[in-house]
């Protein structure tokens, strides 16, 4: 390589001091007052009027532009495929939010069509998530757990569960806790909150959502081996479950165990085939669709329940359910994991809805996104749905099978429309150990985010220990907890970061304009003749000053 010499510069130019910069040009000094201020920002006219609506509701402003020639053919089929994918998401989602399956299918369809209205990102698929409804699940069995709802039998004597009334009071804490988040996400929009995402690093989400993962695995563990450990909340909670999963081991349903352990391997195998004919095939095959048509056939055929006590859905009502308000004297007592559960919603969402932007050039509004999920959350509350965000491989199917705009998530929504008004029903049979299996299998994304931890290693260690702390406080605490903690700590070697830089003097190569650090080469000179700025400096400036204002230092 050819050696860089030194090359002369030279400029020419008076030195000036600020005061002399005023009096030459003559600054521009603003002196509006705050009457001023507030009078321009309540001011109305027609165009302002024009750019508040279109900006409030951004359909306004795309779908007269819409191209159907161009557009409608890969929606249409976007639309089919992920809304055959919300089916059995819904599904097993809601029992991770311990509500009945049908109220999965709700939380796939109102909020994804409020979404569609006031959304920004044209390609995520808005509907349940996994880390969202382990969430919600906490709260739900916090408030209204088995025990409350324990009554005596008279035929057997022995206390049974009133699954019903306990269904009920869930489904209106989840539908509380929903309203309530929502309402947060609309407030923290309209006072331009988005910057929040700011400090939800990616390290730190893929840490959390890893470690959410963990909780969610665990939770499903019951349906998988056919037991019932006792609910634990609190710090810890997690390690007394699993303590509590190994002590009723010998207690296992066998019948259970089989069709978990069949439905995983076939799963895993199905998708491995979906993934190695995915170039060959113009849609994916519908993987979980086929998985529980089949588990439920089955189930049907040989009364999986009544002959083997393996437990199954139930009862899943036609039609939708008619509008009600949240139970509001429950906000009291979900107020703390309601902003959790808006903040992590949010910054799932908008981390995935930039990247999908940036792919594809557009750009996603993020105080808008706050207000656009915010509403979803709120009239999804009211009618009984759980909080949503959006799903990593529905969004990846939904940009694989064509969809380019939110035309594709309004058709997915009347998909599952058709499934609950009419086909709901043919699922009463399915086991609960076929939607924890494709739990499972959908984790294996989150799953593979450990392999982080190596290349952070390699790239940057402290986010590196960002990310396994995440993971660490999310596992040990709930994730609400957790999620607080982690950000604390983040922001916290943020500061440290910012407050004790370090610096290096640099010098110069021999006859060449390349400087590096002084203790750092051997043949590096020092610039004898600043020396005495650097005194001055030193005594005068912080090193944040020095290393903005002079080229002679290096920041590490």
């Amino acid at each position: 390589m050819a050696e860089r010499r030194r090359v002369d510069y030279s400029v020419h130019r008076d030195v000036m001091h600020k005061e002399t910069v005023d009096n030459v040009f003559n600054p521009i000094h603003n002196t509006t007052t705050v009457r001023e201020k507030v009078q321009k920002s309540v001011s109305c006219s027609g165009p302002r009027a024009k750019k508040c609506l279109v900006g409030s509701v951004p359909v306004v402003s795309w779908l007269p532009r819409y191209s159907f020639r161009e557009n409608i053919l890969g929606d249409i089929i976007s639309g089919i495929s992920v809304g055959i994918m919300h089916l059995p998401q819904g599904m097993a989602y809601a029992i991770l939010a311990s509500v009945p399956a049908v109220y999965g299918l709700y939380s796939s369809f109102y909020p994804v069509l409020v979404y569609f209205i006031f959304g920004t990102s044209k390609h995520i698929s808005v509907g349940t998530y996994a880390v969202m409804s382990v969430m919600i699940g906490g709260v739900t069995e916090r408030l209204a757990p088995d025990s409350a709802f324990s009554v005596f039998d008279n035929v057997t004597g022995e206390a049974i569960i009133n699954t019903t009334l306990r269904d009920v009071e869930r489904v209106k804490v989840a539908a509380a806790v929903t309203f309530l988040s929502g309402i947060f996400q609309v407030l923290l929009g309209l006072v331009q909150f988005g910057f929040v995402v700011m400090y939800l690093s990616e390290p730190l989400v893929r840490g959390y959502t890893t470690g959410a993962a963990i909780h969610v695995i665990v939770s499903q563990l019951k349906y998988t081996f056919g037991i019932s450990p006792t609910r634990f909340s609190g710090p810890l909670a997690l390690i007394y479950t699993v303590l509590e999963i190994c002590s009723l081991l010998p207690k296992t349903n066998l019948g259970t165990l089989v069709v978990s352990a069949v439905s995983i391997v076939c799963l895993i195998l199905a998708k491995e085939l979906n993934a190695y004919l995915g170039k060959r095939l113009p849609v994916p095959i519908p993987v979980e669709l086929l998985g529980i048509v089949v588990a439920t056939v089955v189930s049907w055929q040989v009364d999986l329940n009544g002959r083997y006590g393996i437990d199954v859905v139930g009862g899943i009502p036609s039609g939708l359910q008619p509008p009600a308000l949240p139970k509001v004297s429950l906000f009291s007592q979900v107020i703390g994991d309601a902003f959790a559960i808006s903040v992590v919603g949010y910054g799932l969402a908008i981390s995935l809805g930039r990247i999908f932007a940036l792919k594809y050039g557009y750009k996603v509004d993020s105080n808008q996104e706050l207000i656009a999920f915010g509403l979803s959350n709120t009239f999804g509350g009211i009618f009984q749905c759980f909080a949503i965000s959006c799903s990593m491989s529905r969004s990846m199917v939904q940009v694989s099978t064509g969809g380019r705009s939110q035309v594709a998530g309004a058709l997915s929504a009347v998909v599952i429309l058709v499934i609950t008004m009419w086909i709901g029903q043919l699922f009463e049979d399915l086991p609960k150990a076929m939607l924890a299996a494709i739990i499972y299998v959908n984790l294996q994304g989150i799953m593979k985010q450990f392999m982080d931890i190596p290349a952070l290693w390699r790239s940057n260690r402290i986010d590196m220990v960002v990310w396994i702390v995440t993971f660490v406080l999310t596992v040990l605490l709930n994730p609400d907890i957790g999620l607080a903690a982690s950000i604390a700590f983040s922001l916290l070697t943020v500061i440290f970061r910012t407050q004790l830089p370090t610096y290096s003097l640099l010098g110069q190569i021999p006859d060449t304009d390349i400087y590096r650090p002084l203790n750092s080469y051997e043949q590096v000179q020092s610039l004898e003749h600043l020396q005495s700025h650097l005194d001055f400096l030193e005594s005068n400036c912080n090193t944040t000053g020095i290393t903005n204002n002079f080229t002679i230092f290096e920041l590490q």
